[in-house]
Protein backbone atom coordinates (compact mmCIF):
# COMPACT_ATOMS: atom_id res chain seq x y z
CA UNK A 1 0.00 0.00 0.00
CA UNK A 2 1.40 3.06 -0.59
CA UNK A 3 0.98 6.40 1.45
CA UNK A 4 -1.75 7.84 -0.94
CA UNK A 5 -3.58 4.80 -0.73
CA UNK A 6 -6.53 3.90 2.19
CA UNK A 7 -8.49 0.96 2.64
CA UNK A 8 -11.95 1.26 4.60
CA UNK A 9 -13.93 -2.07 5.57
CA UNK A 10 -17.23 -2.55 7.58
CA UNK A 11 -20.54 -3.85 8.46
CA UNK A 12 -23.99 -2.13 8.54
CA UNK A 13 -26.53 -3.43 10.11
CA UNK A 14 -30.45 -2.29 10.27
CA UNK A 15 -33.76 -3.85 10.86
CA UNK A 16 -34.30 -3.79 6.80
CA UNK A 17 -35.18 -6.59 4.67
CA UNK A 18 -32.06 -7.23 2.53
CA UNK A 19 -33.72 -6.37 -0.74
CA UNK A 20 -34.83 -2.83 0.31
CA UNK A 21 -31.67 -2.22 1.87
CA UNK A 22 -29.60 -3.42 -1.69
CA UNK A 23 -32.20 -0.97 -3.35
CA UNK A 24 -31.47 1.98 -0.80
CA UNK A 25 -27.84 1.25 -2.01
CA UNK A 26 -27.67 0.99 -5.21
CA UNK A 27 -30.36 4.08 -5.82
CA UNK A 28 -27.50 6.59 -5.62
CA UNK A 29 -29.19 9.49 -7.08
CA UNK A 30 -30.89 10.00 -3.31
CA UNK A 31 -28.15 9.44 -0.97
CA UNK A 32 -28.19 13.07 -0.16
CA UNK A 33 -32.02 12.11 1.10
CA UNK A 34 -30.65 10.21 3.62
CA UNK A 35 -26.79 10.25 4.18
CA UNK A 36 -25.58 13.40 5.29
CA UNK A 37 -21.76 12.96 3.94
CA UNK A 38 -23.63 12.97 0.43
CA UNK A 39 -24.29 16.74 -0.29
CA UNK A 40 -25.21 16.32 -3.95
CA UNK A 41 -25.53 13.47 -6.75
CA UNK A 42 -25.72 15.00 -10.65
CA UNK A 43 -26.23 12.79 -13.20
CA UNK A 44 -23.34 12.72 -15.88
CA UNK A 45 -23.55 10.00 -17.85
CA UNK A 46 -25.92 7.03 -18.37
CA UNK A 47 -24.20 5.22 -15.50
CA UNK A 48 -22.32 7.64 -14.41
CA UNK A 49 -22.96 10.37 -11.66
CA UNK A 50 -20.52 12.79 -9.91
CA UNK A 51 -20.97 12.94 -6.05
CA UNK A 52 -20.01 15.61 -3.60
CA UNK A 53 -18.85 14.11 -0.38
CA UNK A 54 -18.21 15.75 3.08
CA UNK A 55 -17.92 14.68 6.55
CA UNK A 56 -16.62 16.43 9.44
CA UNK A 57 -13.29 17.47 8.31
CA UNK A 58 -13.35 20.82 5.92
CA UNK A 59 -12.85 19.44 3.02
CA UNK A 60 -15.37 18.59 0.29
CA UNK A 61 -14.31 15.52 -2.46
CA UNK A 62 -15.94 15.58 -6.02
CA UNK A 63 -15.86 12.44 -7.41
CA UNK A 64 -16.88 10.29 -10.55
CA UNK A 65 -19.32 6.84 -9.65
CA UNK A 66 -19.28 4.37 -12.30
CA UNK A 67 -21.09 1.27 -11.15
CA UNK A 68 -19.75 -1.73 -12.36
CA UNK A 69 -21.31 -4.48 -10.69
CA UNK A 70 -25.29 -3.68 -9.49
CA UNK A 71 -26.73 -7.80 -8.90
CA UNK A 72 -29.77 -7.23 -7.05
CA UNK A 73 -30.30 -11.48 -6.51
CA UNK A 74 -26.84 -12.00 -4.75
CA UNK A 75 -27.40 -7.95 -4.04
CA UNK A 76 -23.53 -6.85 -4.81
CA UNK A 77 -22.98 -3.49 -5.94
CA UNK A 78 -19.53 -2.52 -7.27
CA UNK A 79 -18.32 0.94 -8.57
CA UNK A 80 -15.08 2.61 -9.78
CA UNK A 81 -14.06 6.21 -8.25
CA UNK A 82 -12.61 8.84 -9.78
CA UNK A 83 -11.76 12.36 -9.31
CA UNK A 84 -10.44 13.55 -5.74
CA UNK A 85 -9.92 10.05 -4.79
CA UNK A 86 -9.68 6.73 -7.05
CA UNK A 87 -10.71 3.01 -6.69
CA UNK A 88 -13.82 1.06 -5.88
CA UNK A 89 -15.95 0.58 -3.29
CA UNK A 90 -17.96 -2.83 -3.12
CA UNK A 91 -21.46 -3.87 -0.96
CA UNK A 92 -22.58 -6.99 -0.35
CA UNK A 93 -26.22 -7.42 1.95
CA UNK A 94 -27.29 -10.24 3.26
CA UNK A 95 -29.76 -11.35 5.82
CA UNK A 96 -28.85 -11.08 9.75
CA UNK A 97 -30.33 -14.05 10.97
CA UNK A 98 -34.57 -12.94 10.92
CA UNK A 99 -33.41 -9.92 12.10
CA UNK A 100 -32.78 -7.38 9.55
CA UNK A 101 -29.92 -7.21 7.08
CA UNK A 102 -26.09 -6.89 7.00
CA UNK A 103 -24.26 -4.72 4.44
CA UNK A 104 -20.48 -5.49 4.30
CA UNK A 105 -18.21 -2.45 2.62
CA UNK A 106 -15.06 -2.54 1.30
CA UNK A 107 -13.17 0.10 -0.37
CA UNK A 108 -9.64 0.90 -1.49
CA UNK A 109 -8.88 4.14 -2.61
CA UNK A 110 -5.75 6.26 -3.43
CA UNK A 111 -6.06 10.22 -2.55
CA UNK A 112 -5.69 12.20 -5.64
CA UNK A 113 -6.39 15.50 -4.12
CA UNK A 114 -3.78 17.69 -4.32
CA UNK A 115 -4.32 19.45 -1.26
CA UNK A 116 -4.82 15.92 0.80
CA UNK A 117 -1.98 14.51 -0.35
CA UNK A 118 0.11 16.85 1.19
CA UNK A 119 -1.36 15.73 4.38
CA UNK A 120 -1.76 12.28 4.38
CA UNK A 121 1.14 11.11 6.26
CA UNK A 122 0.56 13.49 9.27
CA UNK A 123 -3.41 13.10 8.63
CA UNK A 124 -4.24 9.77 7.93
CA UNK A 125 -6.29 8.86 11.23
CA UNK A 126 -8.38 12.25 11.09
CA UNK A 127 -8.84 10.72 7.49
CA UNK A 128 -9.99 7.29 8.53
CA UNK A 129 -11.95 9.52 11.51
CA UNK A 130 -13.34 11.18 8.58
CA UNK A 131 -14.86 8.24 6.70
CA UNK A 132 -16.26 6.39 9.71
CA UNK A 133 -18.40 9.68 10.62
CA UNK A 134 -19.42 9.44 6.98
CA UNK A 135 -20.12 6.12 7.24
CA UNK A 136 -22.08 5.82 10.64
CA UNK A 137 -24.21 8.88 8.91
CA UNK A 138 -25.14 6.99 6.39
CA UNK A 139 -26.07 3.47 8.21
CA UNK A 140 -27.99 6.14 10.95
CA UNK A 141 -29.76 7.36 7.65
CA UNK A 142 -30.46 3.96 6.48
CA UNK A 143 -32.22 2.99 9.41
CA UNK A 144 -34.22 5.80 9.90
CA UNK A 145 -35.24 5.79 6.31
CA UNK A 146 -36.63 2.65 5.51
CA UNK A 147 -38.83 2.96 2.16
CA UNK A 148 -36.50 2.09 -0.85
Amino acid sequence: MSRHEMHFAGLWRAPLPPGVMYAKLADIEHYPEWWPAFRSVKQTGERECEIVIRSIMPYELTVRLTPLVQDPVERVLDAALEGGIAGNVRWHVGDDGGHGCVASFTERVSVRKAALRRWMPLARPFFHLNHAVAMRSGQRGARLNRSA
